[in-house]
């Protein structure tokens, strides 16, 4: 068996990851896993942007207002200024690395700013409409040619090692047991601090904007390792995902919007000033009911999101890859409107941490969608992802940068001497789509208790047969993450059936009304 040693492991490589990795590299050396290629991650597929207060006319106070206005009551007040008040510093950090936004140069900051839903200003900085491409390309360059880093390629993280497995007093966390895919062997990555960047838990969906990489890996590992979940009952569904037989996971972005789209019924009927005042510019939450509630009440498969009536070039020039890819599926976006569905977006809970990223586990931190800092409330302001995983990423690293030398304890290789190869492959990719057809029908948009009760109990019995198969057979990079999904699932429901009102990304039919005190859920593992 193979054991690597590093002074900080960071599983992920998305912006929280690549943030971290360039934060730390100068003082500590830092090893970064990833389960497929280094740029495949959600942060790669972004297409929005970043939201910042670059502009004088707009203000730290108006940022802070709108966040706090799209989390229904649940943002925490001081995690959102902390952020809101670093997101020039963050911004400014990426320009300095090379980061091609798009210029505008009759604008005071040189840049094109765009606006999208639930905001009052244009803060969207943005490169086109594939920022999250043109951040992550430009930050992995230099993370390759860091000598400080090692990046580990075709990694998935099985589960963390803590003083509890270990034996040992108090509650600490002192690396990781990997898959090393390509050697199909566990290989034992120990770190003096473990930082979980790895993202959220769309593909507990059967829908969903993700990559095949959102397996809520970092969720379900922190959980096991004894940290508490908060608010994990609000899952984003953004309202407008391609819906074409040949596209898969295709998302049409926000500012589509932001720059006029208009959202139509199939006969051309404009109704989302029907639904709110805000009209297409309305919170994603909002969008989401909204266009769900159409496609019931007239039997739709899809509604369609036009942009046609504004000239061709400009379609071309503000969204050139969403323009290509509709052509390339006969869908000419200048002529004619995009048929779109709501799709699992985001992870708006997750693992609780303060400032610094910091769990409830000593030498383990959770950064990005992965964490629960309290900035989403109960339904995320657009384009503040990408932006807490800077700030926060930042934090995590000063906070590291500063901790004592840590003794690491022996630790012992995976053992998996007891364990067979299995010849029933089937029973993963049957539970699979059980699961994600269950979350899809039971725990979409729209909730009940009944749904939510059905689908606690379908989750039960897929985690009773997959423990069983996780004992018993060699692991494989996708039963880890179908453990790790059906982990998640349990904590959403758990979550929704705790929560007796509807608020932000919880729409329950028993419990319609939003009551007047907010506050979070939170679970705690009984361990």
């Amino acid at each position: 068996m193979t054991t690597l040693k590093f002074d900080v492991l960071i599983i992920g490589s998305g912006l929280a990851g690549m943030t971290l990795a360039l934060h730390l590299a100068e003082t500590r050396k830092v090893g970064l896993i990833t389960k497929r290629d280094l740029l495949e991650g959600s942060s790669s597929y972004a297409q929005g942007g970043i939201a910042a207060v670059l502009d004088t006319g707009d203000s730290v106070e108006q940022h802070i207002s709108d966040t706090l206005i799209a989390g229904a009551g649940l943002c925490n007040e001081e995690t959102t200024r902390f952020i809101v008040e670093n997101s020039k510093e963050a911004i400014d950090w990426l320009v300095d690395l090379g980061v091609p936004f798009t210029r505008d140069d009759s604008h005071q900051t040189g840049f094109h700013l765009t606006r999208e839903g639930g905001h009052s200003h244009r803060r969207i900085i943005h490169a086109a409409d594939a920022t999250g491409a043109a951040v992550t390309s430009t930050l992995g360059q230099k993370i390759k040619a860091h000598p400080q880093i090692t990046v580990l390629e075709d990694f998935i993280a099985v589960d963390l090692i803590t003083s509890a497995k270990l034996g040992l007093e108090g509650k600490r966390c002192y690396g990781v047991y990997a898959l090393d895919k390509l050697a199909d062997q566990v290989v034992t990555i120990a770190a003096n601090h473990t930082i979980l960047a790895s993202g959220g838990a769309g593909k507990v969906y059967l829908y969903t904007t993700n990559p095949d990489t959102a397996t809520g890996d970092g969720i379900a590992m922190g959980w096991r390792a004894g940290c508490r979940v908060g608010n994990m009952e609000f899952i984003q569904f953004h309202p407008t995902c391609l819906y074409h037989p040949h596209s898969k996971s295709f998302l049409i972005s926000e500012a589509v919007r932001g720059e006029g789209g208009i959202l139509r019924l199939p006969d051309g009927t404009r109704f989302m000033p029907h639904h709110d005042e805000r009209a297409e510019l309305a919170p994603r939450d909002v969008v989401a009911r909204a266009i769900d509630f159409e496609m019931k009440k007239h039997g739709l498969d899809c509604v369609y999101l036009d942009i046609s009536y504004k000239p061709a070039s400009f379609i071309q020039e503000h969204f050139p890859n969403i323009y290509a890819h509709c052509l390339e599926l006969g869908i000419d976006i200048t002529q004619q409107p995009i048929p779109v569905v709501p799709a699992a977006h985001y992870t708006c809970g997750g693992l609780i941490t303060d400032l610094e990223g910091r769990t409830d586990v000593e030498g383990l931190y959770a950064v990005g969608e992965v964490a629960c800092t309290g900035l989403h409330g109960a339904n995320r302001l657009a384009s503040n992802s990408l932006l807490e995983c800077m700030v926060i990423g930042k934090a995590a690293a000063a906070d590291i940068n500063a901790a004592a030398p840590v003794k690491q304890p022996t630790i012992p290789d995976w053992d998996d001497s007891r364990v067979t190869d299995t010849d029933e492959e089937v029973v993963i990719s049957h539970n699979w789509d059980e699961l994600r057809r269950a979350m899809w029908d039971y725990v979409g948009i729209v909730r009940t208790n009944k749904r939510l009760e059905r689908a606690l109990n379908r989750i039960k019995l897929l985690n009773e047969e997959i423990d069983e198969y996780y004992s018993n057979f060699h692991i494989t990079n996708d039963l880890v993450e179908l453990r790790n999904l059906v982990q998640t699932a349990e904590l959403i429901v758990r979550s929704a059936l705790a929560r007796k009102e509807s608020r932000g990304l919880h729409f329950s039919r028993d419990y319609p009304e939003t009551l007047p005190q907010s506050s979070d859920t939170i679970l705690t593992p009984q361990k």
